[in-house]
């Protein structure tokens, strides 16, 4: 008899250890919320595949989603000195992010005042010491005061303080920038949420782009947004890794409408397996991914010592490896922080990672109005030297639809498998959305929980007067 048919809608769990027991196994001094479970039940409705297809609901999104809501731009490395600036793009609008003079972040509209030719090219950055319309020349300072006007005497009625650059909203936290549309906003600490607190001993403005990816999508953003918020797809999409991970104990928690997070362990083998597993197999098998350069060969040789654990013997060797390469001492760090893939989402489109073998930051945006398409951002965020000295960031590399993670100079091996495997379902779902008779996907209450936050704040903005 199936046990979960007596419990509660979103109170059955996978049998077996929970991911909350086995942090706490660990013995050390993981941070409170790891192991404080925050799940609710949203319900159980189907999600209609139109929120995915509709041209007519892409465009809902484009006017009171992506209007409306605070989105990350860049990161404050991309315009670290007076005039420096970064086109940020999203749908159809175009946003110029700049530092002003006094050091300060100002975003205007992308258009020139006059007859609306962007002041710069899309997808730009660079420095400039004013802002110039390539087309006639109108000239606006860096902090939006009107300079230049070329033949003034044919603009009588043109006034100077009504034709300074309107300004966007702008906020910052751990090294981002974020920009929002709607003069109106509550301020981005509401937004955040939780964040800021459980990121509090994981600051990441200490840290530095060490690689960028940009790469095309061939499906909705939500879509691909959702093939990184589930674990469910672990066992049939990622079949190598279900020695090393434990997919279907993972731990979804959801903070108010514009945040969630799971807790996915790593050395840890699949509930799915029913085999019984030494510790010593368990290292072997996370050595054996050689998901940090250099911790294979030489960790082949790690043993694990009698009455610790797998996890405790590759999170010491993680923080030992990276704290070399990166001239910072890692011991203070927890083998929950260390190794686990703990992954928060902060609506509409970014999820954030607070973990050493995971430094990673997501970004799914539409590729411009194309509602079948997305670009997908892929950040991996290192440790700023001791000396305080900021590497540049890492220029992106641009992969197309059909482009592999392999093709990415620096990317571990077996990670681009990986995100090749995540991606490469990809396609195939959003045609299906449109070959399928039934009018909706149906969701797992708790695994999937995540995907059905994202729809049900995406619908308050939408329904939004």
């Amino acid at each position: 008899m199936n046990k979960a048919l007596h419990l509660a809608p979103g109170e059955a769990r996978c049998p077996g250890a929970s991911t909350a027991d086995i942090i706490a196994s660990d013995g050390d001094h993981a941070p409170a919320h790891l192991t404080d479970p925050s799940y609710r039940f949203l319900g159980d409705a189907d999600i209609p595949f139109e929120h995915y297809t509709s041209r007519d609901f892409f465009a809902l999104e484009q006017n009171k989603l992506w209007s409306r809501v605070w989105q990350w731009a860049c990161r404050e490395e991309d315009i670290p000195e007076p005039g420096d600036y970064y086109v940020y793009e999203i749908v159809e609008k175009s946003v110029l992010v700049v530092r002003t003079q006094d050091g300060s972040i100002k975003a205007y509209p992308n258009a020139c005042l006059h007859r609306g030719t962007q002041l710069k090219p899309a997808g730009s950055c660079g420095r400039s010491k004013e802002l110039r319309c390539p087309f006639h020349g109108f000239t606006w300072s860096l902090e939006g005061e009107l300079t230049d006007v070329p033949c003034r005497w044919d603009f009588p009625h043109m006034d100077d303080e009504s034709f300074r650059l309107p300004e966007l909203k702008v906020e910052t936290w751990g090294g981002f920038v974020f920009i929002n549309f709607d003069q109106n906003a509550a301020p981005l600490a509401e937004h955040l949420g939780i964040i800021p607190e459980h990121f509090a001993q994981w600051d990441l403005s200490e840290k530095f782009v060490a690689l960028h990816v940009r790469k095309l999508l061939p499906a909705n953003w939500k879509a691909c947004l959702e093939a990184f918020l589930e674990s469910f797809h672990v066992l049939e999409t990622h079949p190598q890794g279900v020695l090393t991970v434990g997919d279907a104990n993972t731990q979804y928690d959801i903070y108010g409408d514009t945040v969630s997070r799971f807790v996915h362990l790593v050395g840890f083998p699949s509930p799915h397996l029913k085999e019984t597993f030494t510790q010593q197999q368990l290292l072997d098998a996370l050595l054996a991914e050689g998901v940090v350069e250099g911790v294979g060969s030489e960790g082949s040789k790690l043993l694990v010592p009698e009455g610790s654990t797998a996890r405790k013997v590759f999170a010491e060797h993680i923080q030992a490896t990276l704290g070399k390469a990166y001239g910072k001492d890692l011991s203070h760090l927890s083998i929950s922080e260390t190794i686990d893939a703990i992954e928060y989402c902060l609506f509409p489109n970014t999820c954030f990672f607070p973990s050493l073998l995971f430094p990673m930051v997501y970004r799914f945006r539409p590729n411009g109005a194309d509602v079948d398409s997305c670009i997908f951002d892929l950040l991996y965020l290192q440790p700023v030297p001791d000396s305080g000295e900021r590497p540049d960031p890492a220029e992106p590399v641009e992969l197309d639809f059909e482009q592999s993670f392999h093709e990415v100079p620096g990317l571990d091996p077996g990670l681009a498998t990986i995100y090749d495997q995540d991606t490469g379902n990809l396609i195939a779902q959003q045609r299906g959305f449109k070959s399928s008779t039934k009018p909706g996907e149906t969701l797992g209450n708790y695994q999937e929980v995540r995907i059905r936050q994202l729809h049900q704040t995406l619908i308050k903005y939408l329904s939004a007067e």
